[in-house]
């Protein structure tokens, strides 16, 4: 599902116009960006958790030379899902092309 396949069905499902729902995705997103940037922890009950972590450096080797290239420390979003939405996914017998 793309980002505007999304706003669509939001809107569709709130019964609100497409441009309302993309600007409350969008708000939505960006304020999730800015608490993660933060460094602070993201939880939507039910569905998971966002937040940051730091990645150690590592030395990893350039696919077409096998030259070691290092990779500097840096910051990552992770998700972790949650009960509800692994419980959902689990069960679910649809499988994607």
């Amino acid at each position: 599902m793309t980002k505007s396949e999304l706003v669509a069905e939001v809107a569709q499902r709130a019964g609100i116009t497409p441009k309302e729902s993309e600007r409350i995705i969008r708000t939505m997103l960006t304020t999730m960006q800015e608490h993660l940037a933060r460094g602070e922890k993201i939880t939507l009950s039910g569905f998971g958790t966002f937040e940051r972590r730091r990645r150690k450096a590592t030395v990893a080797r350039n696919p077409k030379t096998g030259e070691p290239m290092p990779i500097a420390e840096q910051n990552v979003a992770t998700f972790r899902a949650g009960t509800a939405l692994k419980e959902a996914v689990k069960s679910s017998d649809e499988y994607p092309n």
